[in-house]
């Protein structure tokens, strides 16, 4: 289709468990296929001519790229070094070489140091790629094809993962699960199917489908994309469908900035169009549920049952209870190691910020922390900015931090991955760097200028007549 590595880097997330191959000597580590785009993505700007140039006035206008460059010496190191300073101090969690699942052990260094400091680096490699890329024409165009192809391929293989299982065909993408990953994919809860996409299990399908949900609306309200709306609807009933608590749980956290809002718009008696419409459509959906429930008092009995063993069960479940005990030994990591943490890829743990302690330590958390509140500030500060600039680092903020989100309730990796870095270069770069690919804030300022002079001709041939 003539479009960039990037769009491709960023399409190829719909696969998450659809490997290149399998490295033995990395403890049977199987990279996933968007490690393959992301190497080209950073070899096409290193092939660029002027990169140097390029990449000075990236590190002279964008301060963050100091903050990453010195985040990936760091967690090199210190997945190198910690794991063999803290030997035998404290315990850890590590995926097993003979079986499927994970063992507590004491600390050792691990073949993950390797396998996970290769990603992160990747990742951190993408964003200075990214900070160059931007600079040229075109390019944000090709990040918003990227979003969009991504959450297509998505909800189509959601759909035909959901009816293969309505039809009786069971995994129908089992083919193309080519990763060393435990596959929990054809199994039930409380009687519905649970739907994984072309992911390992329900849990990361949900995640995903929480960021792509995040995205879409995000872009729905800054344009009015009708395409987007119905793209953010599929998103959302396949969510529904997945029977993820973390889905759910992240669902219940992104929606208070939208009820937030509704509110204040209510008070203030300015209600924008978008926000009326889903006020349009949820009413009429909680009649509905009033009605069934009235009249079939037993219908949503399964419903309910899900509900009960998704989420209100859910911690006192066996998978809960590990999950919490895995918490719980990280943390406890944290201390025994005076705060330095154990290293990246030594252990895991159930949840982002708790992970991002027990591995990178106090530095690094601090580090991460800086950049995550620059994302958070967005596009906030820039004297002027496009529309369609802005709706693009905004739907690509709203899907990084409804990742982040998802990543607090399961993620057992402090490494918050392209999906993080991607948008993160996009808001400080269009904030910080001389973007030439702007063609529409071009376009705006000529038409403006166009506007005023023809301004001053009008009022020069009033005053003529008078």
């Amino acid at each position: 289709m003539r479009w960039s590595i990037i769009t491709a880097l960023i399409a190829s997330l719909a696969f998450g468990a659809t490997a290149i191959g399998t490295i033995g000597s990395l403890g049977g580590s199987s990279p996933l296929i968007f490690t393959f785009f992301n190497i080209l993505l950073i070899g096409t700007a290193l092939a660029r001519r002027g990169i140097w140039r390029q990449i000075g006035i990236a590190f002279s206008h964008i301060g963050a790229t100091w903050i990453v460059s010195a985040l990936m010496i760091y967690v090199t190191l210190g997945a190198l070094l910690f794991p063999r300073l803290f030997e035998g101090q404290t315990s850890a969690f590590v995926a097993s070489r003979t079986g499927r699942g994970v063992y507590e052990a004491a600390l050792a260094p691990v073949s993950a140091n390797i396998s996970q400091t290769g990603y992160f680096v990747l990742a951190g490699l993408t964003f200075l790629a990214v900070c160059v890329l931007v600079q040229r024409e075109g390019t944000l165009t090709d990040i918003k094809r990227g979003y969009f192809l991504w959450f297509i391929l998505h909800v189509s293989m959601g759909m035909l993962d959901l009816l293969g299982k309505l039809a009786g065909a069971g995994d129908v993408l089992a083919p193309i699960r080519t990763a060393n990953y435990s596959m929990l994919t054809d199994v039930t809860e409380a009687g519905f199917f649970r739907i994984a996409g072309a992911f390992s299990e329900a849990s990361a399908f949900g995640g995903v489908s929480l960021s792509g949900l995040a995205f879409t609306y995000t872009y729905w309200t800054k344009t009015g994309s009708k395409f987007a709306l119905g793209l953010g609807a599929l998103l959302f009933c396949l969510l529904l469908l997945s029977t993820s608590s973390t889905a759910y749980v992240g669902l219940a956290i992104i929606s208070l900035p939208v009820v937030l809002s509704i509110a204040r718009s209510l008070a203030s008696g300015r209600l924008r169009s978008e926000e009326a419409l889903l006020l349009t459509l949820l009413m009429p959906l909680l009649l509905l549920c009033m009605a069934v429930i009235l009249f079939y008092p037993h219908f949503l009995d399964p419903v309910a049952q899900l509900v009960d063993n998704t989420l209100v069960n859910k911690v006192t479940s066996t998978s809960g209870q590990e999950r919490s005990y895995w918490n719980y030994k990280s943390l406890q990591s944290f201390f025994d190691t005076g705060g330095l943490g154990v290293g990246l890829g030594s252990s895991r743990a159930s949840s982002w910020p708790i992970a991002l302690l027990s591995q990178l330590g106090l530095f690094g958390t601090v580090i991460m922390t800086v950049l995550l509140a620059m994302l958070m500030r967005g596009l906030k500060g820039s004297s002027f900015v496009d529309a369609e600039v802005d709706a693009i680092a905004s739907s690509s903020r709203a899907c990084a931090l409804s990742s982040l989100v998802a990543g607090s309730l399961a993620s057992g990796s402090p490494d918050p991955g392209i999906v993080f870095y991607i948008p993160l270069a996009v808001i400080l770069a269009s904030r910080r760097l001389p973007v030439k690919d702007n063609r529409a804030v071009v376009a705006a300022l000529e038409r403006s200028d166009h506007q005023a002079r023809s301004g001053k001709r009008r009022l020069a041939s009033m005053s003529g007549r008078a």
